[in-house]
């Protein structure tokens, strides 16, 4: 079969269609949003990263409030627990993903020596009789924390990753798939169990495909997603090695199910999803978490939107630029400004602790547009006030917008 003609696509339609696959080209539903909306995002999205950090939310409930407005988290948390019909494991990073999937990453899980970091594989290979003991217990006396372990924690003042012979072992058997998780604790431990206690019968029993149709459907739900790509994006999005990101593209593009094309700037060979929609305006509004799916790669954020974006949360305070935990904030089709957000929960307010607009936007415009998704999100998150520190050169437009009469906004 001949290669497909590379069709030549302008930037700005390459930016909505990234923009549609990811679910902003649809407005925000009217009225309650439950678990049906939520489903669908899910498996639109198909990975909803998670981080410990929760100076503002979890990571994972924000993709949903950027695109479907204010929703019920426990709703969310129902799919993640209750239902099982996400599940957890390491994807982008640690994340939530529809239980279809699970069968397209157990060669991840087959090969975890391979693809598991050092402690982890280390326990395995030093202390394989502990491990054995550790999942005994939990076949035999039900789900684990690590903290019921009660292990010594090792001294490495500093460390994120302080972790006991307990818990890395319990990771070790989540990463090879021998253990899956039940749910989160309040203060968001992770609850271990075995997989045939958790996720549906049906995932289990499905087959396993081989490593290189697994691979070649990671890609195919990472182009819905992405709508267009570079190799680098597709191969990113479940981290995939570069070797069989391209084997899959290539069999994809045989099969007609990815197009090539050729985005003006992007400067690197790029792929379309023929099913993606082509909408000709974006009217978006919405703050990115540092962990949504839109903005996880810089690069991809930089190309498309010509949005340079850190996160700073491991700068030293005094050479941070825009904050600790900065949330993009998409207008239309373009970023527009960032602001560093803290939830407030003793005083009820959501604390903006700097506000920057980009080089060359309506700053009151976006000021006002910026005022009603933090109001927005405030009333989500039980917070009853909004908070606007004096840092930032959008600040004071900010503060003069939440300061109007509701009747003059």
């Amino acid at each position: 079969m001949s290669a497909p003609p590379t069709e030549r696509l302008p930037a700005a339609l390459a930016r909505r269609i990234a923009l549609a696959a990811q679910g902003f080209a649809e407005p925000r539903p009217s009225g309650a949003v439950g678990t049906r909306q939520l489903r669908r995002l899910a498996d639109r999205l198909a990975v909803l990263q998670i981080d410990s950090v929760n100076v503002l939310s979890r990571a994972h409930y924000l993709p949903a409030f950027s695109r479907l407005g204010p929703y019920p988290r426990s709703a969310l948390d129902a799919l993640t627990g209750r239902r099982h019909e996400l599940f957890e494991y390491w994807a982008h990073e640690a994340s939530f993903l529809p239980v279809r999937l699970h069968p397209c990453l157990r060669w991840r899980m087959a090969a975890a020596e391979e693809h598991a970091w050092g402690s982890m594989v280390r326990i395995q290979r030093e202390r394989p009789h502990y491990v054995a003991e550790v999942l005994d217990r939990v076949r035999t006396d039900g789900p684990v924390k690590a903290s019921d372990l009660a292990e010594p924690r090792p001294d490495r003042p500093g460390s994120m990753w302080n972790w006991h012979a307990g818990k890395v072992a319990l990771e070790w058997l989540f990463y090879a798939g021998a253990l899956t998780s039940r749910g989160r604790t309040a203060a968001f431990e992770r609850v271990y169990d075995l997989p045939e206690r958790v996720l549906p019968a049906d995932v289990l029993t499905a087959p396993t495909p081989a490593a290189a149709d697994a691979a070649r459907e990671l890609v195919r739900t990472a182009a819905s997603a992405l709508g267009v790509a570079t190799e680098r994006d597709l191969r990113d999005y479940f981290r995939l090695r570069p070797a069989q990101a391209r084997t899959a593209i290539a069999e994809l593009v045989e099969s007609g199910e990815l197009l090539p094309v050729e985005v003006t700037g992007w400067n690197a060979p790029a792929w379309l999803d023929p099913r993606v929609r082509r909408p000709r305006r974006i009217r978006a509004r919405a703050l990115l978490s540092p962990f949504d799916s839109l903005v996880w790669e810089r690069p991809r954020v930089e190309r498309i939107f010509g949005f340079r974006y850190r996160i700073e949360i491991y700068t030293p305070k005094a050479k941070r630029v825009h904050g600790y935990y900065v949330l993009p904030f998409l207008l239309g089709d373009q970023f527009v400004a960032r602001v560093d957000l803290k939830a407030d929960r003793h005083a009820g307010v959501l604390r903006v602790q700097a506000a920057h607009a980009e080089e060359g936007a309506d700053r009151p415009l976006v000021a006002a547009a910026l005022a009603a998704e933090l109001r927005s999100m405030a009333g989500w998150l039980g917070l009853d006030d909004v908070g606007v520190a004096d840092r930032g050169d959008l600040a004071g437009d900010l503060v003069r917008v939440l300061e109007r009469p509701l009747a003059l906004r």
